[in-house]
């Protein structure tokens, strides 16, 4: 059941490639609101293959459409929006990838700070995120722990949502009227 937020939130969610960005965009461009994109990803400048990837979702993007690179000010930026606001936050996971230095307490402090802001900012928001617990056990420690703490991030946004979007091989599917919640677990 989704709790009541200022406006509403929708979880976009989907292994790499699977056109989650691309369905959180039909959904944003569906609205009547303005659209506020918030990029959560590093810039790269020395990256051939992750500019051309920054530049494949600039392209798909509206004019009309405003941009903001938030980096790790991602709750602090949702603070910016209202009832007429659509916000499409893309990633989570990139989010994620910028805190990992973070020692537990001060992530822990970091997460329930955004998850206020979820539920406070009065803009609809529409918030993108990666699936990468399905394939084998991460070989290295900061590749667990981004796996852990993207996993147990979208299990506390999940109550918030009105939508629970699963998007695999360009097909997406709302899961919270076809599932059942299992609870949380702290492990």
């Amino acid at each position: 059941m989704a709790v009541d937020t200022g406006g509403s939130i929708e979880l976009v969610t989907g292994p790499a490639r699977s056109g989650k960005s691309l369905w959180a965009e039909q959904r944003a461009m569906a609205s009547a609101r303005s659209v506020h994109y918030l990029a959560t990803g590093p810039q790269l400048p020395d990256d051939q293959a992750w500019q051309e990837r920054l530049q494949r979702h600039r392209q798909r993007r509206p004019a009309s459409w405003t941009c903001r690179e938030v980096g790790l000010e991602l709750a602090a930026a949702l603070a910016d929006y209202g009832p007429e606001d659509l916000v499409l936050i893309d990633s989570l996971g990139t989010w994620i990838a910028r805190g990992l230095e973070q020692p537990e307490s001060a992530w822990e402090h970091h997460s329930q700070t955004l998850l206020a802001a979820l539920q406070h900012c009065n803009g609809r928001i529409v918030l993108v995120s990666e699936q990468v617990g399905w394939g084998v056990v991460p070989a290295t420690a900061i590749g667990g722990l981004f796996r852990d703490r993207l996993g147990q991030l979208e299990q506390a946004i999940t109550p918030l949502c009105s939508h629970l979007w699963l998007v695999i091989a360009g097909r997406a599917l709302d899961l919270l009227p076809a599932s059942h919640p299992v609870g949380i677990r702290h492990d």
